[in-house]
Order: structure tokens, then C-alpha cells, then sequence
């Protein structure tokens, strides 16, 4: 039951951070170039090296690199949010 709830705590971060995002993009009428290049840099580290949270947490995806690329969008929220995401999960 708590790895069920891990995965639901993760999927609905996930969703909250790329509505973030978009809203961002979308709404503010200015081009947000930090929020650009975090993006940019933090999927393609994740790519490069393979790193893949929610694989971590038993979410295995069928499309290859997902879990990379959603891995990226997190981590490009900064590390405060990555440190208490995993710290949110870890204690379910």
C-alpha cells in the first residue's frame, strides 16, 4: 500500500511541477530563459546519464527515456524540491 501511495505522491508532484511550467511558458507574456535553460539542462543531464527517479520508486514506463525526461523536469525545479520530494516519498 505505501509503494501505491509513493507512486501517486510522485505522479501528481510530476504534474504539479509541468502545469508550473506551462503556466510559466503560457501566462507570463515575458520568455522565462531561466526556466528555459533549467528545462534544457536538467532533461538532458537526465538522459545522458540515466537517471530515472520514478524507476526508483517501482514506476517502470514502456516508452524509453520517460522516466529520464520527467527525472529532468524534476530535477530542473532545483534541488530544494528534488530533496524534499524524495524526502516526502521516502517516508511513505
Amino acid at each position: 500500500m505505501n509503494n501505491d501511495i509513493s507512486k501517486i505522491a510522485m505522479t501528481a508532484m510530476l504534474i504539479e511541477g509541468i502545469i508550473t511550467y506551462l503556466n510559466s511558458f503560457l501566462v507570463s507574456g515575458a520568455t522565462p530563459w531561466q526556466i528555459i535553460l533549467s528545462l534544457v539542462l536538467g532533461v538532458t543531464i537526465a538522459v545522458a546519464y540515466n537517471f530515472d527517479l520514478l524507476k526508483h520508486f517501482g514506476m517502470q514506463s514502456n516508452i524509453p527515456y520517460i522516466g529520464c525526461v520527467l527525472t529532468g523536469i524534476l530535477v530542473s525545479r532545483g534541488s530544494n524540491y528534488v530533496y524534499d520530494l524524495i524526502g516526502k516519498l521516502s517516508n511513505f
